[in-house]
């Protein structure tokens, strides 16, 4: 069985090595690789680990839809540029997804922070997830490809496009969680703030709800967490190496 990982990428040169270089060595794996416009080496990297790369407009639902419809695996992966997957971890998507007779699922967040706060939100979140059947992209969302077609694939919109897609999935079955097997770099937070960083997502999330328009939910999000020079500890700029990916295990 063959799964096809699709990586969106915009200017991720710092974490894409370690990305892939966890995904290279294990069989039946499609890694495809979709750039929204980078302009640093983000492209060149990617070229070293699979041929599969394709180059579109910024946009990460479109970036993953176009990864989808060049995917030729049983179960896609969608897996984001600065999330590293643990030795065991697609072994343990096909087992669960096969066993468990789930549509789709994704991991229990793990945040790469040794903050207290990030490890306290991350269970938070992984419990809201696993309550609600509500994974965000940063849990490394998979799906029969069968099933993600079926849905129409990602909504192409300007934020939140990995929220509406799980509304959907939940929909269409049930949803298998896998406890460790995924960690996410804790820049984002590092680099504004674990509490504002946090805060800004949930109001977004609550304005999405309330059908605030996506665009009107960029501006938002983007006026809050990106202008200025963010508060940002250099040693959250290197990404976890591959022996202390494999001590979480």
């Amino acid at each position: 069985m063959v799964i096809s990982i699709i990586i969106p990428t915009l200017n991720e040169e710092v974490n894409l090595p370690v990305t892939l270089r966890q995904l290279t060595d294990h069989p039946d794996v499609e890694l495809i690789v979709v750039d929204g416009g980078s302009t640093d080496r983000t492209i060149e990297i990617a070229q070293r680990f699979t041929p599969y790369v394709f180059r579109t407009t910024p946009g990460r639902a479109q970036q993953m839809n176009i990864g989808a419809r060049h995917a030729t695996g049983d179960i896609l992966l969608f897996l984001h540029a600065d999330t590293f997957l643990l030795p065991g971890a697609l072994d343990e998507i096909q087992r669960r997804i096969i066993g468990d007779g789930a549509v789709g699922g994704a991991f229990d967040l793990h945040i790469d922070s040794r903050r207290r706060l990030c490890k306290f939100l991350a269970r938070v979140a992984s419990r809201r997830s696993r309550w609600l059947h509500l994974p965000y992209g940063d849990q490394g969302i998979f799906v029969w490809r069968q099933v993600f077609e079926a849905l129409g694939g990602f909504p192409e919109i300007a934020i939140m496009e990995d929220f509406a897609f799980a509304r959907r999935l939940r929909r269409a079955g049930r949803l298998t969680f896998i406890r460790s097997g995924l960690v996410t770099s804790g820049q984002r937070w590092n680099a504004h703030g674990v509490v504002r960083t946090t805060l800004v997502n949930w109001w977004v999330t609550a304005l999405f709800i309330l059908r605030v328009p996506p665009r009107e939910l960029r501006r938002i999000h983007d006026g809050w967490l990106i202008p200025g020079k963010p508060r940002r500890d250099k040693s959250e700029l290197i990404p976890p190496n591959q022996k202390s990916l494999q001590e979480r295990t």
